[in-house]
């Protein structure tokens, strides 16, 4: 079992970027060119790699390998992206990696590229690479290839090596466990479960009972065997169960106009632990949008233009207009998933004004946008 904490330092202390080995200081699937420089990328390292794992480091400073981290990435359907857009696609997940230094919510994101074997190309146009392309690793840059095109497999044993480096032992087990419960999440309620005597699974949250059920809040889920963190949201709740085998996850959404808010199921992720030592994520999409008269969100969809307006041009907002800004991510989300296509512009063109104006409501933005992704991806 791999520490991917500590394939992350091993991977920063091999050597500078390289054809299995690639670092970021954050990646943008959500806006084309930073979704169409991703691919490259995927596409370049799985071709270049055909015979073992590579990774693409995310949080990283490029000049002195300084870790700064990045905001929590939780999106499972990752894999529907990289399939949609290439031929003979790689397998490819993407961990979520906490280290001690970095603030709460931020995480050093590890992408893991396992290739099927054969050449790897973009299947359709994006941004300015074109259908067909194909990218392979040259030193540290990724580069289009048209002609000679093999798939060599050069790595296996420096990348063996890293990885047998990075193996899990007892006592990274359970330092991380203490870490976790008595010195993480001081103020909320931990708790932990042993799998199959060899995974740990560890949560904190804020606890509450509604009739016969129990919801979680502000919560932090992590699957410390492998130093990743499985779940993190300082808003959503979400519910918790297990038995000896599995340990599922149910994700709710507060949205609705006004004071009419309701909580709708988002996804349930289940966690299924083998004998083997090996374990499999299973998550179902459960989103149902909830659907709003046309006429009303006309309204609030040009009240919330007119309030961005305000905010790019440093206009004072009044009282009432600040409290509507409050809700402006929830009610853009619902614009968009009633067909209002330009609200995903509007919600991506609001980031760096929000983030300078207030930081509960960027964070309220980011989650919006988070929720966006896994509807579309899915």
């Amino acid at each position: 079992m791999i520490n991917k904490r500590l394939l992350v330092k091993n991977l920063l202390a091999h050597n500078d970027e390289n054809s299995f080995y690639d670092k970021k200081r954050f990646i943008d699937i959500g806006q084309k060119e930073g979704k169409a420089k991703f691919l490259k990328h995927v596409c370049a390292l799985a071709n270049s790699n055909p015979k073992n794992h590579s990774f693409i480091v995310v949080g990283v400073e490029d000049e002195d390998n300084k870790i700064v981290g990045v905001d929590f990435f939780d999106d499972s359907k990752i894999q529907n992206l990289v399939n949609a857009y290439l031929d003979n696609p790689p397998l490819i997940s993407y961990e979520n990696i906490p280290f001690p230094h970095l603030p709460e919510g931020k995480v050093v994101g590890l992408v893991t590229i396992k290739s099927n074997g054969k050449v790897c190309a973009l299947r359709k146009n994006i941004w300015k690479y074109y259908g067909g392309m194909v990218f392979f690793r040259e030193g540290s840059i990724s580069m289009p290839k048209a002609y000679d095109i093999e798939l060599k497999n050069i790595n296996s044993e420096a990348v063996a090596t890293i990885e047998q480096h990075a193996k899990n032992n007892i006592e990274l087990t359970l330092n991380g466990v203490i870490d976790f419960l008595n010195h993480r999440h001081p103020d909320l309620e931990s708790d932990y479960k042993v799998f199959k005597e060899q995974f740990v699974v560890c949560w904190a949250g804020n606890r509450k009972k509604v009739k016969d059920k129990t919801y979680f809040s502000r919560v932090d889920i992590e699957l410390i065997n492998e130093q990743v963190k499985l779940f993190y949201s300082t808003l959503d709740e979400i519910t918790i169960d297990y038995d000896e085998h599995s340990f599922t996850t149910k994700e709710y959404v507060q949205l609705g106009l006004g004071k009419k808010q309701n909580y709708h199921p988002l996804e349930e992720v289940v966690i299924n632990f083998e004998d083997n030592g090996t374990y499999q994520i299973q998550s179902k999409l459960l989103f149902e949008p909830p659907n709003y008269d046309k006429k009303s969100l006309h309204h609030i969809f040009n009240a919330n233009n007119a309030l961005l307006q305000k905010l790019q041009k440093n206009i004072a907002l009044t009282p009432s207009e600040k409290k509507d800004l409050e809700h402006l991510p929830d009610t853009y989300l619902i614009c968009y998933l009633n067909s209002f296509d330009e609200a995903k512009n509007r919600m991506d063109a609001a980031r760096p004004f929000l983030k300078k104006y207030d930081e509960k409501v960027y964070r309220s933005l980011k989650e919006a946008l988070r929720i966006l992704r896994k509807v579309q991806y899915s």
